[in-house]
């Protein structure tokens, strides 16, 4: 540390209150099965709004997303993330937060972030959500391959994991998983099905402020 009377002039009036260096916070967003990084109205509200709390969004185009494979998604996570630290948060919508969580399960140890937002996630579909049986073949991965829930722990214990009572696809009972497995905050809403008309998540910005 630098004394006051080794002190050049450059750096007067900093010996008792020296220059604070804040990272800024950063949030990597992933869209959903059949989705862009522009597909759902809360999106856009979410890129606008997290600048305003200085938090640096990095919306991603995830590959092949009419069909959306286990290895392809996690590789381009993988190959594309290269910024993640304690203030680092991912969201995820749909089948996006699988992929968030098969990625960190990949991850080192020692690697460390600020938390993850999980919008309508699921780790089952319900019946009348399959259109065809292509749908339900692409699915099949995702619903039977194990997650290794200890190992995304590893990385941050603050989870958040949002659904709609009247959700089309995702049964809302899923919840029990992110509660027990990652022991995640609940939050239940009315009204929103699967988040594709949504317009805004308020509960997303209380989380990470």
């Amino acid at each position: 540390m630098v004394t006051a009377t080794g002190c050049s002039p450059v750096f007067r009036g900093f010996e008792s209150h020296p220059p604070l260096f804040f990272k800024m916070k950063k949030m990597y967003l992933i869209h959903g099965w059949g989705g862009s990084n522009s597909s759902e109205p809360w999106f856009k509200w979410l890129k606008q709004e997290l600048p305003k709390m200085n938090i640096k969004i990095d919306a991603l185009e995830m590959p092949n997303t009419d069909y959306p494979k286990i290895e392809e998604w996690v590789g381009y996570l993988m190959n594309t993330v290269k910024e993640i630290d304690e203030e680092t948060y991912f969201i995820g919508h749909s089948i996006g937060c699988q992929a968030i969580m098969r990625y960190l399960e990949k991850l080192p140890e020692s690697i460390k972030i600020a938390g993850c937002v999980f919008i309508a996630g699921w780790f089952d579909l319900k019946e009348e959500s399959y259109e065809n049986e292509e749908d339900r073949e692409i699915a099949k991965p995702w619903i039977e391959r194990p997650i290794s829930f200890e190992k995304v722990r590893k990385h941050t214990n603050n989870f958040l994991a949002i659904f709609s009572k009247d959700d089309p696809d995702v049964p809302v009972s899923g919840k029990d998983i992110f509660k027990e497995k990652l022991g995640a905050k609940i939050v239940v809403k009315n009204k929103e099905g699967h988040f594709n008309e949504t317009k805004e998540i308020q509960e997303i910005l209380e989380f990470i402020k």
